[in-house]
């Protein structure tokens, strides 16, 4: 059940934009084991001033391809699933983009079930996380 919001570059093709997101889907679906069909993504194309960050941090350099990956997903995941979560975003997105992975960032926002709704005002209940 995650929400995926993308924030990148508007010189970012959307041939690139769908690649980025069909990486995270993908990942999402190996390593949180979500169904095919939950694939709920926002891609924001922003301006240049539209997106603030350092050249470096924790050693790390980031350059004008900056890709912000925020999830927000159910409760549940132990750390283990998440650090491979990161990584194969990573992987799949340098593997598909021209995006190298010093320039994904990713936020892991968790909620519990409760705060769902995917329609028709419902709580909908899950038989997966």
């Amino acid at each position: 059940m995650p929400l995926v919001r993308i924030s990148l570059s508007e010189q970012c093709s959307l041939q690139t934009q769908n690649a980025i997101s069909e990486a995270i889907h993908q990942a999402l679906i190996a390593e949180f084991n979500i169904p095919k069909e939950d694939y709920f993504h926002i891609i924001e194309s922003r301006s240049k001033n539209q997106l603030k960050f350092p050249s470096s941090y924790l050693g790390i350099a980031h350059t004008e391809n900056i890709v912000f990956v925020q999830i927000i997903a159910a409760t549940g995941r132990n750390i283990e699933q998440k650090k491979k979560l990161y990584q194969k975003v990573e992987h799949l997105i340098s593997q598909n983009t021209h995006i190298d992975p010093q320039d994904v960032i990713i936020t892991l926002l968790e909620n519990a079930r409760e705060n769902w709704s995917f329609g028709n005002g419902e709580l909908q209940t899950f038989n997966h996380i």
